[in-house]
């Protein structure tokens, strides 16, 4: 599986140590270098991963950074084989992957990836140059050219599958956001239909270059999707968008960061610990991350949390999760 690399090395006294790391941290096996596993870049996923990544690795003084991967799928499979030390997923490919139904290796169930922390619900949207004309999923003719994002990612495991319970008819297109993004501009393409946490850099990219119609669901297509896929309603809100004027209807799916289940638990404690504590410092490195607040420890109802995590939202936020919800070793 190809990856590239974005590493940082900062020293822990770069930031003010947050309460677990101010401690005297047993460090015992902990590494001495990590990454994260997150999607290609010009998304959501890459920018908020690099960011808490980067901000883990100067306030605990280790080397680590964000690898551009194919997204939630195969994020699974790179902390479950221990290939990535953390990665992000969607509440969909996790259950997947835990079936062993991840296209990535089908058959393999990949109960080695636990969850860590709660990150941001996952709007699907989708995008649109205004000079197409199409306003609506309706307005969309038989056989448009459909970006649907990298292949395997959530958007292109769910986004499809909903366009045809919606009985739209088209051709399937992958890529990396910001290489649809352009094609959408150039032409190429008629339609990207994005299933990231927004705003989507990709988008706020095409809205400096030109003008962009983002399509909102109708009542009764948030309805038909909501039935058929483990989503819930979503409305993105018109101050995301310089194109939005009223919020838009959709729907959304939860991610969560995900750490491989053999972690030393104190050296998890402590990530989670980062990015956790300070909430206003994540939204800085991304405004979705305004969701990333530890009473959303619930909405993980899919992966076993990693001992380090449960014992760090069972400290600090009252959260109930039960022992039965904890990863131990076999």
């Amino acid at each position: 599986m190809m990856k590239a690399s974005l590493v940082v090395t900062a020293a822990a006294l770069t930031l003010g140590l947050s309460s677990v790391q101010a401690q005297d941290v047993d460090r015992t096996g902990w590494p001495e270098s990590f990454t994260v596993g997150t999607a290609s870049q010009g998304g959501t996923y890459f920018a908020y991963g690099s960011g808490w990544a980067n901000l883990v690795a100067q306030e605990l003084g280790l080397s680590g950074g964000a690898e551009v991967t194919g997204g939630p799928m195969q994020n699974m499979a790179l902390v479950h084989t221990g290939d990535a030390s953390f990665g992000m997923t969607t509440m969909g490919p996790a259950a997947e992957s835990l079936a062993g139904t991840n296209p990535i290796a089908p058959g393999l169930m990949m109960d080695n990836a636990c969850a860590m922390f709660p990150m941001y619900q996952t709007p699907f949207s989708v995008t649109t140059l205004s000079s197409s004309g199409i306003e609506t999923i309706a307005d969309i003719p038989a056989g448009a050219k459909i970006g649907f994002g990298p292949a395997g990612s959530t958007s292109d495991t769910y986004f499809p599958l909903m366009m045809e319970t919606l009985g739209v008819d088209f051709e399937r297109r992958n890529g990396g956001w910001s290489d649809l993004g352009g094609q959408l501009q150039d032409g190429l393409l008629d339609v990207i239909a994005f299933a990231a946490g927004v705003p989507v850099p990709a988008v706020s990219q095409l809205e400096v270059q030109t003008e962009v119609n983002i399509i909102e669901f109708t009542e009764e297509e948030q309805a038909k999707i909501q039935e058929a896929y483990p989503v819930a309603p979503f409305s993105i809100n018109a101050g995301t968008y310089t194109s939005l004027t009223e919020d838009a209807r959709s729907v959304s799916m939860w991610n969560f960061s995900i750490a491989s289940c053999d972690l030393p638990e104190s050296f998890v404690e402590a990530v989670v610990d980062v990015v956790m504590s300070d909430n206003a410092r994540m939204v800085g490195i991304h405004k979705a991350a305004a969701s990333t607040i530890p009473e959303n420890w619930d909405k993980n109802q899919v992966l076993m949390w990693h001992p380090g995590a449960a014992k760090w939202f069972r400290d600090n936020a009252g959260a109930d999760i039960s022992d039965e919800m904890v990863f131990s070793a076999k």
